[in-house]
């Protein structure tokens, strides 16, 4: 929750470096380290050689907006929040757009306010309701994978969910309660990409994600993990599964105060864990199996909108396969 004294508007946004440096000044300065090492050691992963790259676009959280500036590519994939008031009206009109854009394959889940998908949360305008939506070349995930072929002899497994911590009242789809997470050994461990509308804690969420999806990609270690939500989480972030990923996230989570992060702690031993994997994996990269070939994956926050707000002010993210 923000501080008394942010000027945050809402736990949605994001916090000013002085709260973050209030909540946990050793999370700050690990998060800088981190991501220059991150940096240092390299793409997580590259296209394989002499094979096509698949060239995969992520949007999620365009909230009944139609944006223009979707690039093109081979598969495109949106994380949930199609809508705002999740009526199969609204739901039919971001249909209509997905199908118009160019992508051989387009692949969608729903997000907590496309409440016609999840009967218990459905408008009542929608619940005796007729009419079904025109999916058209469009496939719709829930809970479930679809295997995709593409040139070259290449395909992709692709698991798709839209469940997420329970964040308002019954008008939101698809909330668990967060002390009994969905997620022990629900995501196929051939699962190359996965897709949800929730983020895994402590990675581009504003802590606000989930722990029990956070510990089941690491037991799946999918290629890349695309969500959205957290809007103001929105970007990439690269992911080494080692010792100094798991420190790294456990001093996120702690936010143990100055004092607190002061006073010797397992906080201390974690990032010293944190520099000393970071640095062996860059050494390792560069000098033995070369920057850029290491067995990571790619967490991509895909939000739209800007913030808090209903507008539409980020950028769609590209990802190469």
């Amino acid at each position: 929750m923000p501080l008394p004294w942010s000027f945050r508007k809402s736990k949605w946004d994001p916090p000013s470096l002085l709260e973050s440096l209030l909540q946990s000044p050793l999370a700050v300065i690990l998060g800088f380290l981190h991501a220059l090492l991150i940096t240092l050691r390299g793409a997580p992963f590259h296209p394989p050689k002499n094979r096509p790259p698949i060239r995969v676009v992520c949007i999620s959280d365009t909230h009944s907006h139609q944006p223009s500036n979707i690039p093109a590519g081979d598969l495109l994939l949106h994380s949930g929040d199609l809508t705002n008031d999740g009526t199969i009206k609204s739901l039919q009109e971001s249909l209509d757009w997905l199908n118009t854009l160019p992508h051989k394959y387009k692949v969608v889940i729903a997000g907590n306010h496309d409440s016609y998908f999840d009967p218990s949360s459905r408008k009542e305008e929608d619940i005796n309701s007729k009419t079904r939506l025109d999916w058209g070349s469009i496939i719709y995930l829930h809970n479930r994978s679809t295997h995709l072929r593409f040139k070259g002899g290449r395909s992709l497994n692709i698991f798709g969910s839209p469940d997420i911590p329970r964040c308002g009242g019954k008008e939101h789809a698809f909330q668990y309660d967060p002390t009994t997470p969905p997620w022990h050994t629900r995501i196929p461990l051939s699962t190359d990409i996965l897709i949800t509308h929730t983020p895994p804690h402590t990675h581009l969420d504003l802590l606000l994600g989930c722990p029990g999806l956070l510990s089941e990609i690491w037991r799946v270690k999918p290629r890349l993990h695309v969500f959205g939500h957290i809007h103001s989480g929105h970007g990439q972030e690269s992911v080494f599964w080692d010792g100094g990923q798991a420190a790294y996230e456990r001093i996120v989570a702690r936010r143990g105060g100055v004092w607190g992060d002061l006073v010797p702690s397992r906080a201390w031993v974690d990032a010293w864990e944190v520099v000393w994997y970071g640095v062996k994996g860059c050494l390792w990269q560069w000098l033995m199996v070369g920057k850029g070939k290491g067995g990571g994956g790619l967490l991509v926050n895909a939000a739209l909108t800007y913030q808090s707000t209903n507008e539409i002010g980020n950028k769609p993210q590209v990802v190469i396969l």
